[in-house]
């Protein structure tokens, strides 16, 4: 046992790792601010003596740790790294989509439609119910979509909630926010998804097709959920956190 540790202990470290490890010092020592952009793959390569595949890895390391983002087409850019530890995770109940969400929003955009009962819709509202209010809700920041949900709630629920369907802002001000203080509990499923840039939208999301996937149902009663939500962050702005205690 001795000797396999002692085998162990003299391998080398990854080169990628090496590279990440340089970065991050870089990084956290200021030499690349918060929202700055990195140089370019190829230079950043060339700096370190390494290939761009040993690049690449460190980044995506990065990546994982929530330092940088990639935006498709433009580059690697720096995150926001210091990270508040007592921020909700989504152990609580809350909005999902802010609690996930790296970047900044500053407009959402609603539409809603009201559509006959599916054998889909009744499975994941556990009821029998005579429609489905079916809402979608587009994220912007700059005018640019940035974010997507798509939630499902029984007509029931409209005179349950006294939603006037009619009144945009109190509509919003249920899904984002009130809905979550009325609720006793809920259920998320986290997934990975590229199905939300599909022609039938009106809108595509801006950035990478690759999405991470929350899929929320949101209990008043133990009996059935109010809403059932489906978020899709991309990924390049998705950062989850869950504390866990005994």
């Amino acid at each position: 046992m001795i000797s396999k540790l002692h085998e162990l202990h003299k391998q080398k470290k990854p080169l990628s790792v090496i590279v990440y490890d340089q970065l991050y010092k870089l990084i956290m020592d200021g030499a690349f601010p918060q929202d700055s952009q990195l140089p370019t793959e190829p230079e950043l390569a060339k700096k370190f003596g390494v290939s761009r595949m040993t690049l690449r890895h460190a980044l995506a390391l990065l990546q994982e740790d929530g330092l940088v983002k990639n935006i498709h087409g433009k580059g690697n850019f720096i995150t926001k790294f210091h990270h508040n530890e007592h921020m909700d995770g989504l152990e609580k109940l809350g909005n999902p989509l802010y609690k996930c969400y790296t970047g900044n929003i500053d407009d959402i955009e609603l539409i809603f439609r009201i559509e006959l009962l599916t054998d889909y819709a009744m499975q994941v509202l556990h009821q029998q119910t005579t429609a489905v209010v079916a809402l979608e809700r587009w994220y912007k920041s700059n005018d640019k979509i940035v974010a997507f949900a798509f939630t499902m709630m029984p007509i029931e629920a409209v005179s349950e909630l006294n939603l006037d369907l009619q009144n945009d802002t109190q509509v919003l001000d249920m899904l984002e926010n009130k809905v979550y203080e009325l609720a006793n509990s809920s259920t998320l499923e986290i997934k990975r998804s590229n199905s939300v840039n599909t022609p039938s939208l009106k809108y595509q999301l801006s950035h990478s097709e690759e999405c991470d996937l929350i899929l929320e149902s949101v209990y008043i009663s133990d009996k059935y959920p109010v809403v059932y939500n489906k978020y899709y962050i991309p990924i390049e702005f998705s950062q989850m956190k869950i504390k866990t205690s005994k």
